[in-house]
């Protein structure tokens, strides 16, 4: 008999942790565990199906005092299954760590220890909100809520080329909805919306494991391969492959790809006669391609062969008033699935979120609403409650930058922070300690190219070197 219970992934290195909860939550659960954060993406695609549950500690080794392998662990779950949700269970129970981590996709953050019952009801709560998650319809084919300009573009970008054959690129931040457009968009509305739609991940499979996956593989092509298997391209038929975080694809695999966009044909691992694909390819980055392909990480012939037409997911940022839009379209779902009366927001509060630019986008935006149900059903929200939910901590990763006067608060309340926990604060020396910071970051990501960092600072080089002199005259250092 088939066991029909969810799928949860534990991810902790204490063992006492692990495997305390997989007796407690065994009963509820199918469950996997690990304890690094290789071994947590190593168990997840091991598994079945991508589970729907993951439970993670923030302190992961190499570095288990600090929350950065946690923090990339969510990115990388979440990237394997946008759908999955995760719980963070973590002594580095800071507010700002716990901030950041539902700004990067996070449901809920639990500190430890923790109560078991209560983590199995966090866990249920997870579950039964994951079910009610926005499922676009074939008939409206508009699974974008908003009307400001950048989403009346895409929505009038995609009906221009939904029945095209040609390749699309979707390009946008994490958390903007890459994949809704391709699904609900770029498939729903053509010819092929009865057809296969098929999606893989190229960031969240292992390099060795891309070429077989697309291509599949003939019986004892390598080890393991104890029968044949056809790939994903074989498997979508004449239907749609979307390839997301294409900007992940192996340098190596990047011909074998060219090969099939341009006339169809690709080879099973370990045949010599080729295959015909009549596949329609969707393919969605959060990188910028061409300054990838300027640095040699990604082939320009693929790149132009996958941008005949190009789309972008908006960040939420650049949609104005479309943000209050989600916010009354995930509340009515959510309050809708619990049965439970829906929040509102005081005059006060819905100006903070209007201010406040969402890192994680309409991820993070839903899963801000999902705590705010659970939490304030039937309540008015202030001010104060509602920058709970927020993550004021300065933004990551490229391209990421204060936009004003959009993140004017985040920048406002950080300030907050550290004046009311230093007497006598020096602007100065703060000035100059965050200045270090970035270049000791720009020197780390070149390897210790003044060159390459200075042009990841966008400064020239001479300039780079003079601030590099003028902070080690005034003896900034990491502390």
């Amino acid at each position: 008999m088939a066991d029909d219970r969810p799928w949860l992934l534990i991810v902790d290195d204490d063992p006492l942790i692990t495997e305390s909860l997989g007796y407690f939550l065994g009963g509820d659960f199918q469950i996997r565990m690990a304890d690094t954060r290789e071994g947590g993406m190593a168990a997840a695609r091991a598994m079945p199906r991508p589970p729907e549950l993951a439970l993670v500690d923030l302190g992961l080794p190499p570095h288990p005092h600090r929350p950065d392998e946690g923090f990339a662990l969510v990115g990388d779950l979440l990237a394997l299954s946008p759908s999955m949700r995760i719980i963070i269970l973590s002594g580095q129970s800071e507010e700002t760590n716990a901030r950041h981590a539902r700004a990067l996709g996070a449901t809920e953050f639990i500190a430890k220890p923790a109560d078991p019952e209560a983590l199995r009801q966090a866990l249920t709560r997870a579950l039964s909100f994951r079910a009610a998650e926005l499922s676009p319809t074939a008939e409206s084919g508009d699974a974008f809520v908003g009307d400001s300009p950048p989403v009346r573009k895409l929505r009038e970008q995609v009906r221009q080329y939904a029945d095209s054959p040609f390749p699309v690129l979707i390009e946008g931040e994490s958390g903007s909805g890459k994949e809704i457009v391709a699904q609900a968009f770029l498939h729903r509305l053509t010819h092929r919306r009865h057809r296969p739609y098929l999606a893989l991940n190229c960031a969240a499979i292992s390099p060795s494991l891309v070429e077989p996956t697309l291509f599949g593989y003939a019986k004892g092509s390598f080890t393991g391969a104890v029968q044949a298997k056809s790939g994903y391209f074989e498997e979508a038929d004449d239907g749609t492959l979307f390839l997301d975080e294409i900007g992940e694809l192996p340098l190596e695999l990047q011909p074998k790809l060219l090969r099939v966009l341009e006339n169809g044909e690709y080879q099973r691992v370990g045949e010599t006669f080729s295959r015909h694909s009549r596949a329609r390819i969707i393919a969605a980055t959060n990188r910028d391609l061409r300054r990838e392909v300027r640095e040699g990480r990604f082939r320009a012939d693929l790149y132009h062969r996958l941008s005949v037409f190009t789309v972008v997911a908006p960040p939420l940022r650049e949609t104005g008033r479309d943000r209050l839009l989600l916010l009354d379209h995930f509340r009515t779902l959510y309050s809708r699935q619990t049965g439970s009366e829906p929040f509102s927001l005081t005059p006060e509060a819905e100006a903070a979120w209007m201010a406040y630019g969402f890192p994680g986008n309409a991820r993070e935006l839903r899963n801000i609403v999902i705590r705010l149900v659970a939490k304030h059903a039937g309540k008015a929200i202030g001010v104060q409650q509602l920058r709970e939910e927020f993550d004021m901590a300065p933004p990551e990763g490229p391209g990421a930058a204060w936009d004003l006067p959009l993140e004017h608060e985040r920048l406002v309340q950080l300030a907050l922070r550290q004046l009311q926990a230093r007497d006598g604060f020096d602007l100065d020396g703060t000035l100059r300690q965050w200045e270090f910071a970035y270049v000791e970051a720009a020197q780390r990501l070149a390897h210790g190219n003044l060159s390459q960092a200075a042009r990841l600072l966008g400064v020239n080089r001479t300039t780079l070197y003079n601030r590099i002199a003028a902070l080690a005259r005034t003896g900034v250092d990491a502390a």
